[in-house]
């Protein structure tokens, strides 16, 4: 678990060079905004967080299994790591600022669908002409 990268993923690089790519612009792990988001485009004041699907425990999804030993340790870290990102939403819904969580199985999705790509891009930008604070993919 030691040799797991918190910045710079896979998925997190996909999704910045699909977006690059796209046409916009972001800052990488601005540490100004709370929670350092993988992104944040300022001229839509969007934060985008690239979740892994078992650290975030992404709802219904089979990579969020819970290992089989020292289940209470985990259950506790997976707990405090959803409490945090809850926070981290409220938080920034409360500066007005937009929030995108994009989750690993989705980005893997993307990695292999062009036309899913396209969706997910499409998706996001109908949500920045939108009121709407908070978008989960």
């Amino acid at each position: 678990m030691a040799a797991i990268k918190s910045k710079d993923t896979i998925p997190e690089r996909y999704v910045r060079r699909t977006l690059f790519l796209k046409g916009f612009r972001y800052r990488k792990n601005d540490k100004r905004i709370i929670g350092h988001p993988d992104m944040f485009l300022p001229k839509y004041r969007t934060a985008i967080y690239v979740n892994g699907c078992f650290w975030h425990r992404h709802e219904g999804c089979k990579y969020a299994y819970l290992p089989k030993s020292n289940v209470d340790f985990w259950e506790e870290k997976f707990r405090r790591n959803v409490e945090r990102d809850l926070k981290i939403y409220a938080t920034l819904k409360e500066q007005c600022m937009k929030c995108i969580v994009i989750w690993e199985c989705s980005v893997r999705k993307m990695m292999k669908s062009q036309s899913y790509e396209s969706d997910i891009i499409q998706k996001i930008k109908v949500f920045f002409n939108s009121p709407d604070m908070f978008l989960e993919l």
